[in-house]
């Protein structure tokens, strides 16, 4: 039974999501014997690929096509025309089951798991032990792209896709940093600090004149020497670090802007809230340290002058510091708040929007915010606590408007109370959206009069939101795909 884990609040390990139905590694097989199983097309492709791997490869097929024998020239080949037998695995690291027989290729794989030998059984993940992935290939750059054998046709799209997304000399770039990480790590004894040159180095001019092929090693070397200084500079030392306040956006990672991805991928810590789902906090770099700064209506774990501190805290060890909120950071998130925190403490920030949690929610259910003769305006809301009290009950329960209320699902039966009280009828549309944009997201759609009960009978949880306006009654007729509809 698979299980998944989420982001502990103590941070104790850094395991999150489902596991992984396969791991991907990169084998050395340089030197190794490889075997081989079949002797037409598709076995000579695997059998160019070993080779260029380095492997030492023993290739049993009783008839062989014209690439194979021509591969079998390779110095090291070994050819055996005859049918597979077992104790031919013997001193082989991996194997390759490449026939047309599936009665064959399923005896190598079950000579290999007992012989304890990884086999790759070609377009049948099922029955071997590992998988071939697409490769992209701009060595040392290697990118394998898997899609656990349920859709090769997939695995080739991607990899043409990233195939031009890869400049062809990604790979002189990778050899010209790995032949002077020695001299990095020489004059950076700090980690951070060599982790900070080096994103420097990927961003500067140096590196561009290297894909595009307009250096020579004297250059490089010069070029690189400067860069080394001037990271050793004083003024480098000493520079701090800063906070980048990073909208994660509704739930779906997938709706994070390219930005974010971005700075998560450079930050050296991410505070996080509650309302960060393990599937975005997946897209940090992974080395980064994380820190759990939730908090919850009526059980703070966290006090937002303590985030304050700990933001602080971290930038004045030059840190760069990922602060990672829900939705958007400026609003309902405090982001206001921890900006003026930072500006009077000297700390520079980046302020990164995301798709605010009403947006999120409304195009995930799809309902317009606004239509022409239901709603001219749109409101975003919060109803917690005594602030609930002074809000312009009236204005929120006018016609031809849409009003959005977060952090809504507690306090749904007394802000129904409220717009009713206030002018609003029992009959006006509203629907709840619960989890939006994620795969457990549902979508109750009613009206002011039962809505509440239906959140009660139906135990809607944080996060929701509770859309009010005649906007409300799209919420029943397109459902998105897979999303549960009441």
């Amino acid at each position: 039974m698979r299980q998944s884990y989420e982001w502990p609040e103590d941070n104790s390990v850094t395991i999150n999501g489902d596991f992984v139905d396969y791991l991907p590694v990169f084998l050395d097989l340089r030197g190794q014997r490889v075997l081989l199983v079949g002797g037409g097309a598709v076995a000579a492709r695997k059998a160019a690929l070993l080779q260029a791997a380095g492997a030492t490869l023993r290739i049993v097929a009783p008839r062989r096509c014209g690439e194979i024998e021509l591969l079998c020239t390779q110095p090291g080949t070994e050819y055996l025309a005859v049918a597979f037998e077992p104790a031919q695995l013997a001193g082989c690291v991996l194997a390759i089951a490449a026939t047309d027989t599936a009665d064959v290729n399923a005896r190598v794989a079950a000579a290999g798991r007992a012989a304890g030998v990884w086999v790759n059984v070609v377009d049948e993940q099922s029955t071997g032990s590992c998988l071939m992935p697409s490769i992209v290939d701009r060595s040392p750059v290697i990118v394998a792209i898997g899609t656990g054998g349920a859709s090769p046709t997939l695995a080739r799209r991607l990899r043409a896709s990233i195939e031009a997304l890869l400049p062809e000399r990604m790979g002189e770039l990778a050899r010209a940093a790995g032949a002077r990480r020695g001299r990095v790590r020489a004059a950076l004894p700090a980690l951070t600090a060599r982790q900070r040159f080096w994103e420097e180095f990927f961003d500067s001019a140096l590196a561009q004149q290297i894909l595009a092929g307009a250096s020579n090693a004297a250059d490089i070397d010069a070029g690189f020497d400067a860069l080394v200084d001037a990271a050793r500079a004083p003024q480098a030392a000493a520079r701090g670090g800063a906070v980048w306040l990073i909208g994660a956006g509704p739930g779906d990672p997938d709706l994070l802007t390219l930005r974010a991805q971005q700075l998560l991928q450079q930050c050296d810590v991410v505070l996080y809230d509650r309302l960060v789902p393990a599937v975005v906090l997946a897209r940090v770099r992974r080395d980064a340290e994380r820190v759990f700064v939730g908090k919850e209506p009526g059980r703070h774990r966290t006090t937002q002058q303590r985030i304050h501190e700990l933001l602080i805290e971290h930038t004045g060890r030059g840190r760069r510091v990922a602060r990672l909120k829900g939705g958007d950071p400026m609003v309902f998130a405090r982001g206001g708040e921890e900006l003026l925190a930072l500006a009077q403490a000297g700390v520079p920030v980046i302020v990164v929007p995301g798709v605010t949690a009403a947006l999120g929610a409304a195009s995930s259910a799809r309902i317009p915010l606004t239509h022409r003769g239901a709603a001219q305006s749109v409101c975003f809301v919060t109803a917690m606590g005594e602030a609930a009290a002074a809000l312009d009950w009236r204005a929120l329960a006018a016609p031809l408007q849409t009003v959005v209320f977060y952090m809504g699902a507690a306090q749904l039966p007394q802000i129904v109370a409220r717009l009713v009280e206030h002018g609003a009828p029992p009959e006006r549309p509203a629907a709840i959206v619960e989890h939006a944009t994620l795969a457990d997201q549902r979508v109750l759609a009613g009206h002011l009069r039962d809505i509440a009960a239906q959140a009660a009978t139906a135990t809607v949880r944080s996060p929701a939101l509770l859309i009010v306006g005649d906007v409300a009654q799209f919420a029943g007729l397109a459902p998105a795909v897979g999303v549960k509809t009441a």
